[in-house]
């Protein structure tokens, strides 16, 4: 099992911020507006930081969580440090996560990468329910949105998840 001894300061933040980047694939895979932008955001953060609670993952998934929660209550931006331009913001933030997975599958093991899995996948998959898409006023709208999911399906490729 890895701990954070294990990491670089900064290869520790690329960790803790790997669920938001990918909360905010998902609003960028199927964008609405400001709001949903920010439901979506605040569901990824939320989820990412209740996993320190949860007895179900890992010891190195929960240091994370609460690390992340940590920076939260200090009111630190926990992506600080990754700015991509705004033309390729998404390949960029899909790219960063395929060199977190890298790092991860080189640092740590079978367990955490299982378990980081899974703190990424709760956490955009809450992104992706935070907020309807499409419609108008909320008629017609739907929860996941087909552009939302094979975002979904792609973070789970990233991660090693084969699409089903």
């Amino acid at each position: 099992m890895a701990s954070r001894a294990d990491f670089t300061d900064e290869e520790w933040a690329r960790l803790l911020r790997a669920p938001l980047l990918a909360g905010i694939a998902i609003s960028l895979s199927d964008p609405g507006g400001p709001i949903e932008g920010l439901k979506e955001s605040g569901a990824a953060l939320r989820t990412a930081m209740e996993v320190g609670n949860q007895r179900e993952f890992g010891s190195f998934v929960r240091s994370l969580s609460n690390d992340l929660a940590a920076k939260a209550q200090r009111r630190e931006n926990p992506i600080a440090g990754f700015a991509p331009d705004r033309r390729h913001a998404l390949d960029q933030i899909l790219d960063e996560l395929r060199s977190v997975h890298t790092l991860l599958t080189d640092k740590g093991s079978p367990e955490d990468m299982d378990d980081f899995r899974e703190w990424i996948r709760t956490s955009s998959q809450q992104a992706a329910l935070a907020a309807k898409e499409g419609g108008f006023l909320g008629i017609g709208a739907e929860r996941v949105s087909e552009r939302e999911q094979q975002m979904l399906e792609t973070l789970g490729e990233i991660f090693g998840v084969p699409r089903s």
